[in-house]
């Protein structure tokens, strides 16, 4: 801005230097124009008054140089010339200024020669003997008066421009520093000119637009960020030319990348085969359609979405690609990685536990319909009769134990989050539990026990007392003749636990992990005899989970094993504890 200012005032002052040094020049060429001719009208006033008395002796001498005197008689002859032979001379009667000499007894003209580039001022004046007399001078014109001044003009021009230099530069400087000095953030608070009045509030009105619009898209960006940032599922943006634009850590971890990837070809950060050639595959397929297609067709085709199944290591996931479109063309590409793992692991444990429920249904449905045959058939002795219904009514038993974990574990697979909860009192549930045990505790000689301190949790109560008393009854089942199942509830360091301990066969290491799978049994035989379902501790595990605490086992084989659930520190109400163990007190 400052040069077109500086180029502006520089322009501007030689051309008002050239224009009004025209405008002198004319006005002085003019001017002394006037002046000349004043000065040869006097002049030849003065040589008529010498002709008049001396007549032709006055020419005798006469010595001129700058004027032309010339003698002119009444019929147009020239009767003496100071420059040129009077014989060679034509006649002037013709000429203006005689004319209006003998007209009006005085005459002037003005005569041009573009040969000579003069201009030549005339003066004629008429005498009393009937003779004229004209005086001329020859004046430069304008055009050879300014080439004569060459020298100074340029000397004048050199040193007004120098000064209008100086003087443009300056003007710029201050017409631009009030322009630099304004503050964008906050302009109203600049001084400067009052013409920018409207612009500055302008440029106001539309700074705070914008800072309220960079707010707005840093809280969308930031929560996009977040959100991105914390999917589950694997994210990669990419452009037209397969170039990664956003990749979130999910997809970093997955495809095995641990450096930042922005900028990168996806063929170039992807490590693993089978991934590379999936998304080769998916790329070709897109962008190697056939050339006889429509553009019509073509782009119906790349709004379809496409899928694969791919494993890496001992994760299974599945690939999605889909075009990102933009005025009907496909400017870039969306891939997202879906965890299948658990997915699929569900589906073999669902597989896996239908044909365990379908084992383990049939093996008493087989024993029930065996007796039943026998006794349809009469082939039963009076004597067995008993035993043989006995062992009806214990598969049956064991039947609708087994029907009953089963319904409980669908539920629980089903979600109880939204199951009404309450405060629950886990000692009372734990004695709740014991009770209902102490005859299947008295058939194996097992010695039950509550210990510890009453305390509350926040929780599904039919589920809290699946806990123990699931607990408990393993506890039974699995424990030696004559032992003892000792169970306490108490709150440690702001968390309410439970733990059942028995004095039973123990766990194996290699088993403990297991126990909680459903239909595994540690001692099968012992399992069948008992009548366990072998589902017990798979609904003990569901519950625990949906109470979000853990659980933990404890076991060395032929000494016994321990169990301990430990709730949340948000699920316990310490002041129901303790106001529960103050009310005990005396």
């Amino acid at each position: 801005m400052i040069k077109r200012i500086f180029r502006s005032v520089c322009f501007v002052v030689v051309t008002v230097f050239f224009v009004v040094f025209l405008l002198i020049v004319g006005v002085l060429y003019s001017y002394f124009s006037t002046v000349q001719q004043t000065q040869l009208s006097m002049q030849t006033s003065l040589v008529a008054q010498g002709i008049l008395h001396e007549g032709t002796e006055y020419f005798r001498g006469l010595v001129v140089e700058d004027y032309r005197i010339t003698w002119i008689d009444g019929d147009g002859t020239v009767l003496y010339d100071s420059a040129l032979d009077t014989v060679e001379m034509e006649n002037h009667l013709e000429r203006e200024e005689v004319k209006e000499a003998l007209a009006t007894g005085y005459g002037e003209s003005r005569r041009y020669s573009a040969t000579l580039t003069e201009r030549s001022l005339y003066c004629a004046r008429a005498l009393s003997d009937g003779t004229i007399v004209r005086l001329s001078i020859s004046q430069r014109s304008v055009i050879m008066l300014i080439l004569g001044m060459v020298q100074p003009i340029a000397v004048i021009f050199a040193v007004t421009f120098l000064l209008s230099a100086l003087l443009a530069f300056h003007i710029a400087n201050q017409i631009v520093s009030p322009l630099n000095e304004i503050n964008l953030d906050e302009p109203l608070s600049a001084g400067g000119y009052e013409e920018l009045g409207p612009l500055l509030r302008r440029i106001d009105s539309q700074q705070s637009r914008l800072r309220r619009q960079e707010s707005e898209l840093g809280r969308k960006q930031k929560e996009l960020d977040i959100i991105i940032s914390n999917m589950n599922e694997g994210m990669i943006l990419l452009n037209r030319e397969k170039v990664i634009i956003s990749m979130n850590p999910r997809a970093g971890k997955i495809m095995g990348v641990e450096r930042e990837c922005t900028g990168t070809h996806i063929l170039s950060a992807v490590r693993d085969p089978q991934l590379r050639e999936v998304l080769l595959t998916a790329f070709d397929e897109r962008c190697g359609r056939g050339q006889d297609q429509t553009r019509s067709e073509r782009k119906q085709e790349d709004g379809y979405q496409k899928e694969y199944r791919i494993q890496l290591e001992d994760e299974s996931y599945r690939v999605s690609t889909s075009p990102v479109m933009f005025e009907e063309e496909v400017i870039g590409t969306v891939v997202f990685f879906f965890d299948m793992t658990e997915r699929d692991r569900a589906e073999q444990i669902r597989q896996e536990f239908t044909a365990n429920v379908s084992h383990e249904l049939k093996t008493p449905l087989h024993v029930i319909s065996g007796y039943a045959e026998l006794f349809r058939n009469n082939m039963v002795k009076e004597e067995d009769r008993i035993l043989f219904a006995g062992k009806i009514y214990e598969e049956t038993q064991r039947l609708i134990q087994l029907v009953t974990d089963i319904i409980s574990l669908s539920r629980l697979d089903e979600r109880m989050e939204e199951t009404e909860r309450e405060w629950v009192d886990l000692h009372m549930s734990a004695q709740e539990a014991i009770q209902n045990l102490e005859t299947k505790a008295g058939i194996y000689h097992v010695t039950m026990e509550l210990t510890g301190e009453p305390v509350s949790v926040y929780g599904i109560r039919e589920l809290l007392y699946s806990i123990v008393y699931n607990l408990c009854d393993n506890a039974v089942q699995y424990n030696k003749e004559g032992g003892n199942v000792t169970v306490e509830t108490k709150a440690e360091k702001g968390v309410a636990v439970l733990s059942v301990r028995d004095t039973g066969i123990g766990i194996d290491r290699a088993h403990q992990e297991r126990i909680f799978e459903r239909f595994y049994r540690v001692d099968k035989s012992r399992s069948r005899a008992a009548g366990s379902t072998g589902l017990g501790l798979s609904i003990v595990k569901h519950a625990v989970k949906l109470h979000s605490a853990g659980i933990a086992v404890d076991s060395i084989a032929g000494q016994g094993t321990t169990i301990t659930v430990r709730f949340p520190e948000e699920f316990t109400d310490i002041f129901t504890v303790k106001w529960l163990i103050i009310s005990k007190k005396p």
